[in-house]
């Protein structure tokens, strides 16, 4: 299986979220740390926002932060929202071709445990989790104590509901 560049940045954008706790973060600054274009992180914003992954703050000083805590938030609750399918065969698609199989079928049993098995994994790994595993993420990312001061850019806010 193959997860799409949208749910790569999907959770690449709450990472760098959770890495500027405490702050608001800004589309511009996350599509430069990653070098992904604004349009393209602003069409993930609408899924997350919706599935109450990343809250939007409006206004000059606005931005985004995490709709809740980064170890409430799992792997897979992003890649439900983000992927359009789960289909590892044809026969797990709606409508597909009839098989005389499909309810005694080895393979689509096979697949089934093998996509439940995956979901598993992506369950157990949170986007705290992969902050954690990287101390210096902050300095990767481009994120300095010296922006949040000097610079004023963004609005100190309290962090998300567990």
């Amino acid at each position: 299986m193959r997860l799409t560049k949208q749910t790569n940045y999907a959770v690449r954008m709450l990472m760098y979220c959770a890495a500027n706790e405490g702050y608001l973060s800004r589309i511009p600054e996350i599509a430069k740390a990653y070098g992904v274009s604004e349009l393209f992180l602003f069409k993930i914003l609408q899924p997350l926002t919706k599935a109450g992954l990343i809250d939007t703050v409006r206004g000059r000083n606005g931005g985004v932060r995490l709709g809740r805590a980064a170890d409430k938030i799992t792997l897979f609750d992003v890649v439900k929202v983000t992927e359009d399918s789960f289909a590892m065969a044809e026969c797990f698609e709606d409508g597909a071709v009839e098989c005389p199989l499909v309810d005694s079928c080895g393979l689509n049993s096979a697949l089934r445990k093998a996509l439940n098995a995956f979901f598993d994994v992506l369950t157990e790994y949170s986007i705290d989790d992969l902050v954690k595993a990287r101390p210096q993420i902050n300095f990767l990312l481009g994120i300095t104590d010296r922006d949040h001061k000097a610079l004023n850019k963004r609005i100190a806010i309290a962090a998300p509901a567990a």
